[in-house]
């Protein structure tokens, strides 16, 4: 071969390697960012956000604090007469019959609820029921063929899908907030190293005072959640905030419709988050689930074999890798519902079908 040849050759082969090199670098063609319209959610959302306004009747909290009722009655013969105190907040109808669905501590103590809506009617609002544990409280207005949202399936949310908060914050009726889910089964601290029993999904969609009990929907328009609190130093929002998962929204609404009072499930058993410190010490080869520190006599649990020492990984089929994502599931179910429990015992899996009791260990309903 001659030098002109083998130039040519060598120079092929150079031009050869930098395009693959070239097109291995570049992007795919599929790997497009997909762009989310959010207008249809924003307009089909907002005609089922209300706006609830409160009146209640309160002391004057600065005496009360420093004196107290016997006291003032003592020097001065008769107590602070209470006094008429306002409030507001949001909230989502749920059904064309009239139900609402808002924050307990939206209507908590209230003597009176207003309900007026996106179209500007008012309406007396009745208090079917509430549960302070989880925040929730169910109203009733008189009319019929309202717009009202569907629920979704919050389960299966995922992280880093866009959402809107629509709502009423600081009097701004019908605001729309977007942002995406931050983390899910999220709990909040409540001081001392202690959390909340409540399970919530967090988002970085703006809330503030007022935009409590109003709506999370998805792209799709659908009820994801409840919003409920922010985390914040100044009580205005700060970069993230919480609601209520649509799943336990839904079953806390038809168990204060149907019974006046939530129907609590319980699996009968204490349990303990695992870490690789409390694994290695429990001689368990893996991190995931959740450890059964404790059997109670007689519950859901012991009736269907449950040991001490037994691993929890999945209720449902959700994996269980956490207090709040046990408490998450369980919350969506009343007694007498039956669930699939997947644990590991002594390295070997086992399936369990399990019937949920009350605190009374029955599958009888409450009513209150």
């Amino acid at each position: 071969m001659t030098y002109k040849n083998v130039s040519k050759v060598l120079l092929i082969t150079v031009l050869s390697v930098i395009m693959a090199v070239s097109s291995s670098c570049a992007q795919p063609e599929n790997r497009t960012a997909k762009y989310v319209d959010l207008t249809d959610a924003a307009e089909s959302s907002v005609n089922a956000v209300v706006y609830i306004k409160t009146e209640f009747m309160q002391k004057n909290s600065a005496w009360d604090d420093f004196f107290g009722g016997t006291i003032w009655e003592h020097f001065f013969g008769s107590a602070p007469s209470a006094y008429p105190v306002q409030a507001a907040g949001s909230g989502v109808i749920i059904s064309s019959d009239g139900y609402i669905v808002t924050n307990n501590h939206v209507v908590e103590d209230a003597a009176k609820v207003t309900i007026t809506l996106n179209d500007k009617r008012e309406y007396e609002g009745e208090i079917i029921g509430t549960d302070p544990a989880s925040d929730l409280a169910l109203i009733k207005i008189n009319e019929t063929r309202l717009p009202y949202l569907k629920f979704a399936n919050s389960d299966s949310v995922r992280i880093g899908e866009w959402v809107l908060a629509i709502g009423n914050p600081m009097g701004l009726n019908s605001t729309v907030t977007a942002g995406i889910i931050s983390a899910k089964a999220r709990q909040l601290s409540t001081g001392r190293n202690t959390y909340s029993d409540e399970v919530y999904l967090q988002t970085d969609a703006a809330v503030n005072s007022g935009n409590s009990g109003g709506a999370l929907v998805n792209a799709s328009g659908k009820l994801v959640g409840i919003n409920t609190a922010i985390a914040s130093g100044n009580g205005y929002y700060t970069g993230y905030s919480f609601a209520i998962p649509s799943n336990i929204v839904e079953k806390i609404c038809y168990d204060l419709q149907h019974f006046g009072t939530t129907q609590q499930a319980y699996l009968g058993v204490s349990i303990m988050e695992l870490n690789a410190t409390n694994a290695k010490e429990l001689n368990l080869n893996d991190v995931k689930g959740i450890y059964v520190a404790e059997v109670s006599e007689n519950g859901a649990a012991s009736q269907n074999g449950f040991q001490e020492g037994d691993v929890i990984t999945h209720i449902d089929d959700t994996p269980v890798n956490s207090l709040a994502e046990v408490r998450g599931v369980l919350k969506t179910k009343s007694p007498g519902d039956k669930v699939k429990v997947i644990l590991v015992r002594d390295n070997e899996k086992m399936t369990k079908n399990v019937t949920l009791l009350n605190s009374k260990g029955t599958t009888d309903k409450v009513e209150k």
